[in-house]
């Protein structure tokens, strides 16, 4: 067994463990995690909680016919958020403190430092954060859709060393451990490739191991950003006294050595891109091998409806190779795209700046970096 020291975790919790029945919560898994918390809390360590099961907690209180409909669904997260928080409360001195969030939040810079600013201060004062998705009020393209990769966001806005994500199972298998019975625990995994995730059932599956798939993904951007990303089984209380002294019961994905900042990993897993600069061959060479700006010289088409300051992908030869916030709109560089940066005031009538992307806000994409 692996071990490892820590001081910020983001610790993922799912329905499972806390609404095992389905319809209500309960303390039937989360003592042992409660201890580990509190003793973890008293060496001064910090902790921000992703928990799943409002909706699980609430479903005995909504009336529905066979499968409830999404209003139904959001009504039932509405009373289970309640007894979800009470639940957690009832084992804790500290205070907690509720977190409802939306993919559109994390995507909104303005919003994104409000949330790490307002995490700072709950740890500042000794709180708990207990984070989840707002599910009240989401709809599809609002949500962040998983728990797991939620907690990957949680875990880069509160600027964490560590995810821990607590699973039905002991970690990453070389196979299903529920089907073949020769599979073995993978301890480690030193960086995340096609073939990681092949060991979650491959793209095509609904679901993976204890949903490894999320899991994984979860881990790429975690460890991408320099955090490592544990799983473990949430279920067996002795896991918790293990990893309290430092013993990792699990799997874990370790942090890449070149860790990528804050704001590169804000643009890269979190922005939604809203359109396409499509660029030529020096404009390529420049941001690959030179980490320059992208200059609206270099640019040769632009697709989508995008505005000034969304996200978009940055294209060469059908394939998409970084992205970074535009400081023109889709009208503009239309207009701007081939020409010069000292030409750009006289075609608009005003300057937003001499790049179309600034290299601050521009990063390059897995792929890019390997050529």
């Amino acid at each position: 067994m692996a071990s490892f020291t820590w001081q910020r975790a983001v610790i993922k919790v799912g329905s499972s463990l806390i609404a095992p029945d389905g319809d209500r919560c309960s303390g039937t898994y989360l003592l042992p995690l409660a201890r580990f918390i509190t003793l973890s809390l008293e060496q001064g360590k910090e902790i921000i909680l992703v928990s799943s099961g409002s909706v699980a907690a609430g479903r005995s209180k909504v009336t529905f016919n066979h499968s409830p409909s999404i209003a139904e669904k959001q009504a039932m997260a509405a009373i289970g958020q309640m007894q979800m928080m009470a639940n957690w409360q009832r084992f804790f001195d500290i205070p907690c403190a509720q977190i409802l969030l939306t993919a559109e939040d994390l995507r909104s810079r303005v919003r994104y430092v409000n949330i790490q600013n307002t995490l700072r201060e709950l740890l500042n004062n000794k709180a708990l954060p207990v984070v989840n998705e707002n599910d009240t009020v989401a709809v599809n393209e609002l949500k962040v859709g998983d728990n797991d990769n939620l907690a990957a966001y949680a875990a880069l806005v509160a600027q964490a060393d560590t995810l821990i994500m607590c699973s039905d199972i002991d970690g990453l298998y070389t196979a299903d451990p529920r089907i073949d019975e020769n599979a073995s625990l993978i301890p480690e995994v030193s960086h995340i490739e096609q073939s990681t995730y092949a060991l979650a059932g491959g793209a095509g599956t609904k679901v993976g191991t204890g949903g490894m798939r999320t899991k994984i993904e979860a881990a790429e951007k975690c460890t991408n950003s320099g955090i490592q990303t544990l799983i473990v089984n949430g279920k067996k209380g002795e896991v918790f006294d293990q990893l309290a002294d430092g013993v990792i019961p699990g799997t874990r994905f370790l942090p890449a050595q070149n860790k990528n900042k804050a704001r590169s990993s804000w643009i890269k897993h979190t922005l939604k891109s809203a359109g396409q600069l499509h660029v030529n061959q020096g404009a390529r060479d420049a941001l690959v091998k030179s980490g320059a700006s992208l200059l609206s010289a270099g640019i040769t088409a632009v697709e989508g409806d995008f505005r000034a300051g969304d996200a978009v992908d940055i294209v060469f030869d059908s394939k998409v190779f970084a992205k970074g916030i535009c400081l023109y709109s889709a009208v503009d560089m239309q207009q701007v795209k081939g020409l010069q940066s000292d030409q750009i005031e006289d075609k608009l009538g005003f300057i937003a700046g001499d790049a179309a992307i600034h290299r601050d806000n521009l990063v390059l994409l897995q792929q890019s970096r390997s050529e």
